[in-house]
């Protein structure tokens, strides 16, 4: 994220009341409890670097890749993993296994049928062009973040999903 985005964000959270929920302890199972496990994790996995925007895209498409790559994490859930819960980097949005099912593929693989107007009416408001609703974790992104983007970023992050090169669905 950029220092400015950090600091709007730590002075939007400041801005909440504080809850009156306790804190309670991780429910993890045995290793995955051990937080120094990180550490080796990290050194496989996680390559902090700033963003970088790519200079024969627009700007359009850079704030789109800097809204999904960066402020919504897109990836996490939408990446397959590896044995070790790495991200596949050369599987980027390309759809994933989860505990509940598996997420979508960002690619134009999938994209490809749904216009502009799909996606920002998904994005908005949860439902697909074929009347589906948004599932569990995907209807909350929905409800807490992308129905709050602008227009512009909309458009931004729309613009950026179809850049991607189109990657096969992972079996």
């Amino acid at each position: 994220m950029t220092d400015a985005d950090i600091r709007d964000l730590w002075a939007y959270l400041k801005s909440l009341p504080p809850t009156e929920r306790v804190n309670r302890e991780h429910e993890l199972q045995f290793p995955f409890g051990w937080r120094f496990l990180v550490t080796f994790w990290k050194w496989l996995f996680f390559a902090p670097a700033p963003f970088t925007p790519a200079p024969q895209a627009t700007d359009a498409v850079n704030r789109g890749a800097y809204l999904v790559r960066v402020l919504g994490h897109c990836g996490e859930c939408h990446t397959p993993r590896n044995y070790l819960g790495g991200p596949k980097t050369d599987r980027l949005l390309a759809g994933a296994k989860m505990p509940d099912g598996r997420t979508a593929n960002l690619t134009p693989t999938r994209l490809l049928k749904w216009s502009d107007t799909d996606l920002k009416k998904f994005l908005m408001e949860g439902l697909t062009p074929g009347g589906d609703v948004a599932a569990d974790a995907m209807s909350e992104v929905i409800q807490n973040t992308t129905s709050r983007l602008t227009p512009k970023d909309l458009e931004a992050l729309i613009a950026y999903l179809r850049t991607l090169p189109a990657r096969p669905e992972e079996k």
